[in-house]
């Protein structure tokens, strides 16, 4: 599993981003977009103090681009070559909109741009609610934690509960409980699979929380901007939080583990009797995985030896530890649960490539 930061370093990040961030929801025509010679872009807010600048991530430019409808590359080649063109377009689109957003800003950045129906469920509120939860688990070890620009992680492991999937070859239980604050996934909760032999992580997608953060229209009550102050924020969500505990409760079950233990186990008995190189070739074009990833999947397939579907999942999960980026590593434990759910027939594409 992709190693990430302690969990008290997770803790004071936290700590230091709820006083540093502020939620806005704004008319379009009170914003307006700034391109400097560097390309470098501000979103002018008309706040009732006056203009406020704020810089723009890149997912926040990605967002507004597909918010007015402007094809990102075009949007960036305009960013980069002609940036007057770029606030030319977007202003005139922004001044022409009577639409409100949400404007999420993090240390003078604007780092999110969402409907004004976004509902804000926080990596902070979240924390608070569910660490207490997971410290309750038997022998419960935080094995990888981590904010990432996009998302935090929380993932645990509770070895008293253990299933061995062939001699010497023992997982664990655990969960994944992920969100987002900036419109980049849904807030979920997931059974966690931990391998020990290679400390692989796998998760799986059955018997998971999903919660979309789709709610009510924020801040219609009148024409101008409404600032929403974590207070407010945190009163929101908090009994949405509370229901949490009841879906990691069953996600670490005996029940649940052993289902899935079991389901992996399965793998064990796919044979890849195809070409091992065309085999990953073609998991690279069903899932996407560029050149780089497809080779390293391929060498840990090969170097461990188990040309089972077994192997192939241990493969992907296996090679997760070597991703740089967390978000992207953590997708690969994912897969690692998608394939463990491939129908016999999805199976058989993969495991007779030729």
């Amino acid at each position: 599993m992709k190693s990430g930061r302690s969990l008290v370093s997770l803790a004071q990040e936290l700590e230091r981003q709820l006083h540093s961030k502020k939620d806005l929801i704004v008319p379009s025509t009170l914003v307006r977009h700034a391109t400097d010679d560097r390309g470098e872009t501000r979103l002018v807010i008309e706040e009732s103090g006056g203009p406020v600048r704020y810089a723009v991530t890149p997912l926040a430019r990605r967002q507004l681009a597909d918010k007015l409808k402007i094809p990102y590359a075009y949007f960036e080649r305009m960013r980069e070559d002609q940036p007057a063109l770029l606030d030319r377009n977007v202003n005139t689109w922004l001044q022409s909109e009577e639409e409100r957003r949400m404007l999420r800003t993090l240390d003078g950045q604007v780092r999110a741009v969402l409907s004004d129906r976004y509902r804000r469920l926080d990596n902070f509120d979240l924390a608070e609610s569910v660490l207490p939860i997971l410290q309750q688990l038997p022998e419960v070890r935080f094995e990888s934690v981590e904010l990432t620009e996009t998302r935090m992680y929380l993932k645990c492991i509770t070895p008293r509960l253990k299933y061995e999937m062939a001699p010497g070859d023992v997982v664990q239980a655990g969960v994944v409980i992920s969100n987002s604050e900036v419109g980049h996934g849904t807030l979920s909760v997931q059974p966690l699979l931990f391998r020990l032999v290679c400390s692989n992580g796998l998760i799986a997608a059955d018997r998971s929380l999903k919660k979309t953060h789709v709610g009510r229209a924020l801040g219609s009550e009148d024409e101008g901007i409404t600032v929403y102050q974590d207070d407010t924020l945190r009163a929101d969500d908090k009994a949405f939080f509370l229901k949490v505990r009841d879906v990691v409760q069953a996600a670490v079950s005996e029940a649940t583990f052993r289902q899935t233990a079991q389901k992996l186990q399965k793998t064990l008995a796919i044979p890849l009797v195809g070409d091992p190189v065309k085999t990953v070739e073609v998991l690279a074009q069903r899932y996407t995985l560029n050149e780089s990833e497809r080779a390293g999947v391929l060498r840990h397939l090969i170097a461990e030896g188990q040309l089972s579907g077994y192997g192939l999942v241990n493969a992907v999960t296996h090679y997760s530890q070597e991703v740089e980026d967390y978000d992207r590593a953590t997708e690969f434990e994912a897969l690692g649960g998608r394939l463990m759910d491939l129908p016999a027939n999805e199976w058989k594409g993969l495991a007779e490539a030729a």
